[in-house]
């Protein structure tokens, strides 16, 4: 099966918490309290393992630490919820990822396959 996604998927192992989603005007679901862990990282988006199955099309605020000296802050909008047995595999897309931060996931994929 010919791969068509635009970036390479980068492997992580990345612990990230999501406290709420929120959607356009007032609609939100608060206290979800729940640590992921991302899996992969591109520069459009990340892929992660949920305990709980989360809405499509629903966004929320993350912290990305790549290492110690890599970490920026995002909106993730959530596209994309597949079943597995340990929860579900839930793929994210960066929303306003400016340049610079663009950059640190180039360096990052330097430094891993280099």
């Amino acid at each position: 099966m010919e791969d068509r996604r635009k970036y390479k998927r980068l492997p992580v192992n990345i612990k990230l918490k999501i406290d709420s989603l929120y959607k356009t005007g007032d609609e939100a679901i608060r206290n979800i309290d729940d640590e992921v862990i991302v899996i992969n990282l591109s520069k459009t988006g990340i892929g992660f393992i949920s305990k709980v199955q989360l809405p499509i099309d629903y966004y929320f605020n993350a912290k990305i630490t790549i290492d110690e000296a890599k970490t920026f802050y995002s909106v993730l909008r959530i596209v994309r919820n597949q079943k597995i047995n340990e929860g579900f595999i839930v793929g994210c897309e960066f929303v306003g990822l400016a340049d610079v931060l663009s950059e640190s996931i180039d360096e990052y994929e330097h430094e891993i396959f280099d």
